[in-house]
């Protein structure tokens, strides 16, 4: 399925390369490979989904709305369980399942399956640690070898090293994350934890994992502070719940964008995925995203390709596609986090108490989606009492 770069003849000419073997970019070199194009993608890493940086939740809509491969799901996710700074819980529940968990490192080697069987040249263990991209086209280093490419597309995950250097700017926030799975011997609900001293700006989480008669959970958290003690924290508070058979090895630990960068195209560039800062700026949840901007990268840069207009103003398409599918999307999610990180930790429990007392959950139930929050969220700020307490802070 994938090859090294001794496998790479001097002087190597494809027609697209992809930096970076996620799902961003492995969906991309399937759909251009499926259209006759010359996909070479390159993956930093040895074995394509290790090292996993991913929580690794989907919605069930997505396996079919992307045809997505089925074989790595775990277990279906239909309830989770809330809890404010004080401890307060409010438990939300649905008669079918709103996401599903993945085997991430399979789902990532079955796309990359796909991919390969569709004529994509998978390179693996190899850098790529150069790229010059001018109108004849785009000169890469591709481990000690240069490689000319008709159209780049970065798929480089949460690494701005190009696209600061080819000047398409960062994304507009950070959030630090740090997880693990760990073996559990006690069976749980998915369970989300909130405040200042939990994770300030972000949340914990505890997702159960089941693998046949094996229980696993993922603990994880993000924050802009602090990651690793908030880490310990969440794990020591769940430890007992899950029974939690813990090693003491450390968390693997990610930097999260929260923001699109300003641009994610230019001359035969795209940019996909969390590497474009494509990620729910609510939840910070990116494969969704991941997949839907790989998949409008092959339709725009297939097209661009076919026609021979690989210059700004043609792949400008790209990101209108996408924005024109995400932003007030993006807005909406922005707007909540931008209220929400004002929020002390008594808000947050008037948050919850207004939950469980004033008409809250209804709302939830009727406009909660899992990829789009836009609904939801207009929802609560036309909600008189939470509209109160969200903006309170605003006017002090």
């Amino acid at each position: 399925m994938t090859m090294h770069m001794h496998e790479l003849g001097a002087d190597a000419s494809v027609d697209v390369l992809i930096v970076g073997g996620g799902p961003a970019g492995l969906v991309a070199a399937e759909r251009l490979a499926c259209r006759g194009v010359g996909v070479l993608l390159c993956e930093e890493h040895p074995t394509i989904g290790d090292p996993v940086h991913c929580t690794g939740i989907l919605a069930a809509e997505s396996f079919e709305e992307f045809n997505l491969p089925r074989d790595a799901t775990l277990n279906a996710l239909a309830s989770a369980r809330f809890v404010s700074p004080s401890g307060i819980t409010v438990t939300y529940s649905t008669p079918s399942p709103l996401a599903t968990v993945i085997d991430r490192p399979a789902f990532d080697r079955a796309l990359a399956e796909r991919a390969a069987g569709a004529g994509a040249a998978l390179r693996t263990g190899v850098r790529v640690s150069s790229v010059e991209v001018d109108p004849s086209g785009v000169r890469a280093l591709v481990g000690e070898r240069w490689v000319r490419a008709r159209l780049l597309v970065l798929a480089c995950g949460a690494n701005y090293a190009f696209q600061r250097r080819l000047g398409l700017g960062l994304p507009q926030a950070y959030l630090h994350t740090a997880q693990r799975e760990l073996r559990a011997t006690r069976e749980s609900e998915l369970e989300l934890h909130f405040g200042r001293g939990v994770a300030p700006d972000g949340f914990a989480w505890a997702v159960p994992v089941t693998r046949g008669a094996e229980l696993s959970v993922r603990v994880g958290v993000m924050a802009s502070a602090d990651v690793l003690g908030c880490y310990a924290r969440m794990l020591a508070h769940v430890a007992q719940r899950w029974g939690v058979v813990d090693d003491d090895a450390p968390p693997r630990q990610k930097l999260l964008p929260l923001g699109a960068i300003a641009r994610t195209y230019g001359d035969r560039l795209l940019v996909v995925g969390d590497a474009a800062g494509l990620v729910k700026p609510t939840t910070g949840g990116g494969i969704y995203y991941s997949i839907l901007s790989g998949a409008l990268a092959a339709e725009i840069g297939g097209d661009a390709l076919e026609h021979d207009h690989l210059d700004a103003a043609t792949l400008a398409a790209y990101e209108q596609a996408w924005r024109d599918l995400l932003a007030d999307e993006f807005d909406a999610q922005h707007a909540l986090r931008s209220v929400a990180s004002r929020l002390s930790d008594d808000d947050i429990d008037e948050l919850f108490d207004l939950a469980r007392t004033d008409g809250i959950m209804p709302i939830v139930r009727k406009t909660v989606r899992f990829n789009r929050h836009r609904d939801l969220i207009r929802a609560l700020f036309r909600h008189a009492p939470a509209r109160k307490l969200l903006f309170r802070s605003f006017a002090l």
